[in-house]
């Protein structure tokens, strides 16, 4: 082998093997528990959840939890080994099906429920699973998950829920997987006198004994699990009736009760909300089971008809403008985005986490939409715009599939711009509010994929936004448009994007707007002005040669 041959072999191999190196350090950053949590897995698949029936009693001294759950499921395939989530150091104490213990076994996280006999397919079964401990205690919520343990200024006790991303089994087992939600459920939460428990839907029952009391709600709705919620403190309660698209509509709100003044005058912003959101995006989603802001010791919370609300009652994000316009001190951030994912993230729900981006993106957008209602399309405009100075493009907005694995935050203010974007393509305000009020009702109560969120704009828009898709939510790079102006005509083309990239975008020739449509091939078109500018709607940059 001559001295060429030898360089180009050292080469080749270093080459392979850092390749395989490299991959192999991604791939050891997941483990058997990501996969078994992030995965729909050979014990999920044969059953659907239809109904959970959820007790469980909370003793705020010692910080510890315990009750049972009783899982009614169809039966899709004739099998007898069941997947439930529970993470430790909580722990699944028994399981039980028509008054017989069943065996259990572990894997981590995961406790696998080994039927007596195979069930028949179709028919409706239901195990009870019972469940004890002192359940992760949040540090940071909402951010991290599990239970925040608080006192109120008159040091009672204010304790609260959240488990977004951590997933629900962070405090009570089940299903812990978005593909599959249940249909309905009970919630009954034990809790001392005097404090009061609120959760989701509409208030059953209150049972009382000597010292505690039993709350009882009802969701009649499809819930995904990190939305069931409890909420724990000195509550007050005031309510009222709106007339919404579907009907009346009851809004309750609960509070702290040193805090009940203040709440009446900043939860206005809660009807103005309602009022324009069903405006863009159809009716509220979940009349059957009312809405609900409940003030919590963190920040907020999306959890289904139980917004909590922890921004301290001020407007912006804890008194802050996120989009530096001024726009965003108009109105209470934790209100509006919060209830915004009751339609994307509730209602319409991703499949896998990797997604997430659908309910941050265009809840992230539904903020702009709310200023557009009250302030117009220039004041939207602004927001949006303000908000891509906390881009920071380091990584893919979608996530790593099958392993409980979100991508870039990015999803937030990026993917706000992208849909601001569609927006414009769109060519017409009132065709973009139809089409989020159509997708609200083609995927109501559904959880979906990307894939199908992408093919359902593209249809509606009549533009193939694949390559738009590709480049924004699995690419970091920023297009350019790359152009130069000569007399009176002009070159262009887009640059530092994938292949395929071929959007639209409107340029300020003059006195006038006009519309491009680059590709990576150099194009040329007469112009009126040597002074070009780029509209500002689109999150591009631009290079003038």
């Amino acid at each position: 082998m001559n001295n060429k041959l030898k360089i180009k072999f050292n080469y080749v191999f270093c080459l392979v093997y850092f390749l395989c190196y490299s991959l192999n350090t991604v791939a050891q950053n997941y483990t058997l528990q990501d996969t078994l949590r992030g995965s729909i897995t050979d014990e999920r698949i044969w059953w659907d959840l239809t109904y959970y029936e959820l007790e469980v009693s909370v003793n705020p001294v010692s910080k510890s939890i315990f009750g049972k759950n009783t899982i009614y499921y169809k039966v899709l395939d004739e099998r007898n080994k069941m997947q439930i989530d529970l993470q430790s150091p909580m722990q699944l104490t028994k399981a039980t099906q028509s008054g017989k213990s069943l065996s259990i076994s572990r894997e981590g996280n995961v406790y696998y429920i080994h039927l007596q006999e195979k069930s028949k397919k179709n028919n409706i079964n239901n195990i009870t699973v019972y469940f004890e401990g002192v359940p992760k205690e949040a540090v940071k919520a909402p951010w991290d998950g599990g239970f925040s343990w608080n006192k109120d200024v008159n040091g009672q006790d204010f304790i609260a829920t959240s488990c977004q991303g951590i997933g629900a089994s962070v405090w009570w087992p089940n299903k812990d997987h978005m593909y599959d939600e249940v249909d309905s459920m009970q919630i009954s939460i034990n809790v001392p006198k005097p404090l009061k428990a609120i959760s989701n839907g509409r208030l059953k029952k209150i049972s009382e004994s000597k010292n505690r009391t039993s709350y009882t709600w009802f969701v009649s709705n499809p819930i995904n699990n990190y939305g069931v919620n409890i909420n724990i403190g000195n509550y007050v309660n005031f309510s009222e009736k709106y007339q919404g698209e579907k009907g009346i509509l009851d809004m309750d709100y609960y509070v702290l009760k040193h805090n009940l003044e203040k709440a009446k005058k900043q939860f206005l912003d809660a009807p103005k909300m309602m009022k324009a959101f069903e405006y863009w995006f159809g009716p509220y989603p979940f009349y059957e089971d009312s809405y609900k802001l409940v003030e919590v010791p963190y920040l907020g919370m999306e959890h289904q008809s139980s917004i909590t609300y922890g921004n301290k009652y001020k407007n912006g994000y804890l008194g802050q403008d996120l989009s530096g316009t001024g726009w965003g001190l108009l109105f209470d951030f934790i209100i509006i985005h919060e209830s915004g994912h009751e339609w994307f993230a509730n209602n319409i729900t991703n499949k896998d986490i990797a997604d997430m981006w659908i309910h941050e993106g265009f809840t992230t957008h539904a903020e702009s939409l709310f200023i557009d209602y009250y302030y117009g399309k220039e004041a939207s405009a602004a927001y949006v715009i303000g908000t891509r100075k906390r881009i920071q493009n380091e990584y893919p907005i979608i996530g790593d599939y099958n392993v409980n694995k979100e991508g870039s935050s990015d999803m937030y203010y990026k993917g706000a711009n992208i849909i601001h974007m569609i927006r414009q393509i769109c060519k017409g305000d009132e065709k973009w509010r139809q089409i989020l009020r159509k997708m609200n009702t083609k995927f109501y109560h559904m959880t979906v994929s990307t894939k199908q969120i992408e093919d359902f704009i593209s249809s509606e828009i009549g533009w193939n936004l694949k390559p738009f898709f590709d480049q924004y939510l699995r690419d970091i790079r920023i297009p350019v448009l790359e152009y130069q102006i000569k007399d009176d005509s002009m070159i262009y083309r887009w640059i530092n994007v994938i292949n395929s990239f071929n959007m639209p975008i409107e340029i300020i020739d003059g006195d006038s707007k006009r519309w491009l449509y680059p590709t990576n091939s150099w194009k040329k078109t007469s112009v009126n002005s040597s002074k070009i500018d780029i509209d500002l709607d689109y999150y591009i940059d631009s290079k003038k040669l």
